[in-house]
């Protein structure tokens, strides 16, 4: 099947305690009680993770769902750590039987673990439990992999939950609650910076057009001078020319044509571009949220909206304060 046409449309499984039949002696297994499967921030950490993950993995043509079912054969962590490492592994591109999966999903977990340098008594998850459909376990490995490759990423703060350890003994099940601690606590110190972006798609994405609007607005103003204007925000920017050009302009940068791809090509090329035209930004201290270069390839909206917001805020910003009557308050 053509990666391409790949979209996971299975829905959550209902899951409930496990029966003494389904434990053989001495197994324990760890159960999701309603009340935490229902938990604000546990569901916040799993919209924000699937987000992450369709980000990463928008090229590929990719889809996740669900956590619960949509990771646990190895292919969607396949793509996922080949895009943030560059890795190539060697394991066949779709596994369907099930011992062929469970195959995939340990080579890919051991990249993983090697990747992380982590060791194997500190993981909280396994092949076994990745496999089985474990959604604690899951959401231990992508926040590991989150907090490796994306640091900044926006997870939601000292996220924990009920959980009922079964366990099978001579005497049937007995089971012990305990607390699950996913992400970490953290003080107000260490929280990043609010960005002005998320709380507008949070808040008031009605609103999001009309910002879009006064962008296009001022960037045309902008590239007029050389016989460029923009229509589609959200696509134009994706391979950094029109981004480089508007910084060449605003910034007063002169850029050679040997610097960078006028009529790039290829991802790679458009990854250059884009590059280029983020160090130039921060180099002008213009760039208060860290943005993946590859966002803004993958024509991420609010990754593109903060790049240009960068630009207008100090231009606009300038030309408001030159035109102002002196003395008048701005």
């Amino acid at each position: 099947m053509e990666s391409e046409s790949y979209n996971l449309l299975q829905l959550p499984k209902v899951t409930g305690p496990p029966v003494e039949e389904e434990l053989s002696q001495g197994e324990k297994r760890k159960y999701l009680p309603p009340a935490s499967r229902q938990d604000p921030k546990f569901e916040e950490l799993q919209k924000v993770l699937i987000e992450w993950i369709n980000t990463k993995l928008l090229p590929e043509h990719i889809v996740v769902r669900s956590l619960e079912e949509d990771i646990f054969d190895g292919l969607i962590l396949h793509h996922l750590f080949q895009m943030l490492t560059g890795v190539k592994l060697e394991v066949e591109e779709m596994a369907l039987t099930a011992p062929s999966q469970r195959r995939k999903l340990e080579v890919v977990l051991e990249a993983i673990t090697r990747s992380l340098q982590a060791e194997e008594r500190q993981l909280k998850w396994s092949v076994e439990t990745i496999f089985s459909k474990d959604l604690l376990a899951t959401l231990h490995l992508l926040v590991a992999l989150a907090k490796h490759f994306q640091p900044d990423l926006p997870l939601p703060t000292n996220v924990q939950v009920d959980v009922i350890t079964m366990e099978s003994t001579k005497s049937g099940l007995k089971s012990e609650k305990s607390v699950e601690q996913l992400t970490d606590c953290s003080t107000d110190k260490d929280q990043p910076a609010k960005d002005v972006f998320d709380e507008l798609f949070k808040l008031a994405p009605e609103k999001v057009n009309a910002v879009k609007e006064a962008i296009v607005n001022f960037v045309n103003q902008k590239l007029d001078r050389l016989g460029l204007s923009v229509q589609n925000l959200d696509t134009q920017f994706a391979d950094g020319v029109f981004l480089l050009l508007l910084i060449g302009q605003l910034e007063g940068f002169f850029l050679h044509l040997k610097e960078f791809y006028l009529t790039p090509a290829s991802p790679a090329e458009m990854l250059h571009n884009v590059t280029l035209a983020l160090e130039l930004l921060k180099d002008e201290g213009l760039l208060n949220y860290p943005i993946d270069p590859k966002d803004i390839v993958n024509k991420d909206t609010k990754s593109t909206l903060r790049v240009l917001y960068s630009l207008f805020q100090k231009h606009k910003l300038k030309e408001s304060t030159d035109s102002a009557p002196r003395g008048s308050p701005i």
